[in-house]
Formats: C-alpha cells, structure tokens, sequence
C-alpha cells in the first residue's frame, strides 16, 4: 500500500510539473476532451479527490451525497470540473494538490479490507488508489497532449494496465453485454522492456503489444486504430473498442487520427 500511495504522489507530481507553471492563458488551453480545458482536467482531478475523501471518511455521508449531487445524471461531472474555470491558477493548483496530499494519507491508512463506495461498484482502498492513479496519469495525457508535451512512460503503468485487465468483465456489462466465458491471456512489453503477462498462458484469445498503447486503450485516450495493439480471438477482439477501465457509462473515445 505504501509503493501505490508513492506511486500516487509521484503521478500527481508528473502532472504538477507539466501545469504549476502556468498562467490563466495555459488553463485556458483546449484539451483533447471536448469542451474541456487545463483548468477543467485539474479542477476535476481535485473534484474526484474529495469524493474520494468522503467515501474514505464518511461511507454512509458518501452515498447520501450521491444521490443528492447526481440527481440530474452526470451533469455533475461537467459542474465539478468547471469549478476550477475562471479560478485562479494559483488557487486551483493549491486546491488539487492539498486534496491529492490528502488522498494519499488517507487510502494508506484505510482498513485493507474495508470496501469503500463509488461511482461503479464499491472497491477495496488498494483499488481505489489504483483508480486515482489510472485516472490521474489519464487527465495528465490529455494536459500533455493540450501543451504538446511527451511524457516518458514508467513503470506506473503496471498498475494501469492491472486495472484495465481487472475491468474486461465490466467493459461489456457497461455496453448491455454478458461478460465473456473465453478467457484472455495479456502479454504487455514495459516502458524498460519487461514482459507484463495476466491470464492463462495457453488462452486462444490475446491481446499483446506496447503497456504504454494499452493504458491509452482503457483510458479511452487513443482510438484503437492508432495502437500497436494485436488482438486474437473473438473475444479478445471484441474488447478492443469496448476497454475501459474507469467507472460509469462508456465513454465516447477518441476518433481515430486518421477520421477527417
């Protein structure tokens, strides 16, 4: 719990990097998500992690407030992250890095056992950071991508890429389908090269390629089209453009870079 807490802070300082030295103008910049700037992806990174706080502290203060907040749908989402819209740069990054700080501490400590609510089904504080960090290094591809900056992929991904195998059930019960019977083998080459594996080695359906490709695939922030990603089989080629390894309704995606 300890190495993911660090991993947690050390994302969230990769980010840091990348916007705490931005003016008003920069968090005005356009970011991949439709009608989402910088100011927007960080005021929802600092969103989440007080709904993450509250599921930590308050399980039953939590759920009360869910069904207050998100009483018109996901409206709320869009409303979290335009808190930040307008604010000050300065008053924003405080915001998001105490409340990430924050996040940290309070997942390390949580009962190992416990399982906290949210969005999609409750999960267990180990899950919960993994979820942070998934979701932080995917809003910090979108910032990246805004300013024309290349990150260096890590060995972080493992945990992404966890998360993404974890969910494959969940990707198809988000799009009205059964979760598949065939099980699939995951064979992923690390940023230094290491062979990443998940499944039954002798599976029929695979999916193989990059780690870095395939975190970009279950965050949705590349088409599949523009992955070095190898499916094989049915099912494995039928998860390819359903992958997703955030909570709620699927998302739209990204086009590929080739649509007009």
């Amino acid at each position: 719990m300890d190495g993911l807490a660090a991993d947690l802070v050390a994302e969230g300082e990769e980010l840091d990097s990348l916007v705490g030295g931005l003016d008003a103008a920069g968090f005005a910049v356009a970011t991949p998500a439709a009608g989402w700037t910088v100011a927007h992806q960080v005021s929802h990174l600092a969103w989440t992690d007080r709904w993450t706080l509250l599921a930590a502290r308050d399980p039953e203060g939590f759920v009360a407030a869910l069904g207050r907040e998100f009483a018109d749908g996901l409206a709320a989402v869009d409303r979290g992250a335009a808190e930040g819209v307008g604010e000050e740069p300065a008053a924003l990054l405080t915001r998001w890095r105490a409340g990430r700080a924050e996040v940290a501490r309070a997942l390390a400590e949580a009962p190992t056992e416990a399982r906290l609510p949210w969005f999609g089904p409750p999960m267990k504080a180990r899950s919960m950071l993994t979820a942070r960090l998934m979701e932080t290094w995917a809003h910090g591809q979108d910032v990246a991508d805004a300013l024309g900056a290349v990150r260096t992929p890590t060995d972080r991904l493992r945990h992404i890429a966890h998360l993404g195998v974890r969910t494959v059930g969940f990707a198809f019960a988000a799009h009205g389908r059964p979760a598949p019977a065939a099980p699939i083998r995951f064979e992923l080459r690390s940023p230094a090269g290491e062979l990443w594996t998940w499944g039954e080695e002798g599976a029929a359906d695979r999916v193989s390629g990059p780690a870095l490709d395939f975190c970009l695939l279950v965050t949705q922030r590349r088409h599949p089209d523009d992955l070095a990603l190898t499916a094989e089989g049915d099912t494995a080629r039928a998860w390819l453009p359903l992958a997703q390894a955030f909570a709620g309704p699927p998302g739209e995606g990204r086009r590929p870079v080739s649509a007009p």
